[in-house]
């Protein structure tokens, strides 16, 4: 695994490759994975193109390829993250509605918190279902910046 970072407008981002797709996104304050190699690849810089550019509101949609390691539940959430519109929510309710379990919205926020790939695969776009925001890893001050960019300044509740 490969690994670079890059100060970016919402601090310092770390980028992860293996085998040709990018396996980690992390900002400042995540622990980095410790079978890391600090260099940088055609990969790597393409991915930080691509966030420079959706961090610009020139980007909506990544095309760099992502490989995720997880369970299969893990995958299905991940898989309908990917699948919420630019500028769009849902809440860990839909996302669990749409896998046909209503009742595993907290497996759903966990899953959610596990995604190793933030930003590429848009978990900020998953609020509570009282519209609040919550858990982000990279803060909920993030978050909220995240989801303003898609959609102009919205009140959110923090």
């Amino acid at each position: 695994m490969i690994i670079s970072f890059q100060q970016t407008t919402i601090g310092r981002v770390a980028v992860a490759e293996s085998g040709g797709a990018i396996t980690k996104l992390c900002f400042g304050m995540d622990t980095l994975p410790q079978q890391a190699e600090i260099g940088e690849t055609e990969l790597i810089k393409e991915a930080f193109r691509q966030i420079d550019a959706y961090l610009a509101g020139k980007l909506r949609l990544f095309s760099v390829p992502v490989a995720l390691s997880g369970t299969p539940f893990m995958q299905r959430v991940w898989k309908i993250l990917c699948s919420i519109p630019y500028g769009t929510t849902l809440t860990y309710r839909d996302i669990a509605v749409a896998m046909g379990n209503p009742l595993a919205a907290r497996a759903v926020g966990m899953a959610n918190n596990r995604n190793p790939v933030p930003i590429f695969i848009p978990c900020h776009r998953v609020i509570g279902s009282n519209g609040a925001l919550v858990g982000y890893r990279g803060g909920l001050g993030l978050k909220k910046r995240l989801l303003e960019l898609e959609r102009g300044a919205l009140d959110y509740t923090v």
